[in-house]
């Protein structure tokens, strides 16, 4: 499953289990479909910051990963980070929801 952010302002798309995540770093449930009010962006833009920069990366087995390879959640979450910088700056609501059912 890929997750489409979107709002106002902008959108991308992320795998699921990512997104599900990013989503319980903004204190949210980790469900799709969702949203963040307006209003609510801002603290849930702080949450994931701070998720990001304390968040311990899962263990990957070293012989299935090639050195190098491994994405960190910080990058992963650098989409998200400016697409909820960019509604609170703008007063807009973020959506989210399965990208087959995706409406943005």
């Amino acid at each position: 499953m890929f997750v489409r952010f979107h709002s106002k302002v902008g959108g991308f798309t992320i795998q699921g289990d990512i997104a599900s995540r990013l989503l319980r770093l903004m204190g949210m449930s980790g469900d799709v479909p969702g949203a963040v009010l307006a209003k609510d962006v801002p603290g849930a833009l702080l949450r994931l910051k701070q998720g990001v920069t304390g968040a311990p990366e899962p263990k990957q087995d070293d012989d299935k990963t090639e050195p190098g390879q491994r994405v960190s959640l910080a990058t992963r979450a650098y989409p998200l980070v400016q697409l909820l910088e960019n509604a609170a700056k703008r007063n807009c609501d973020v959506i989210w929801e399965d990208l087959k059912r995706s409406s943005g």
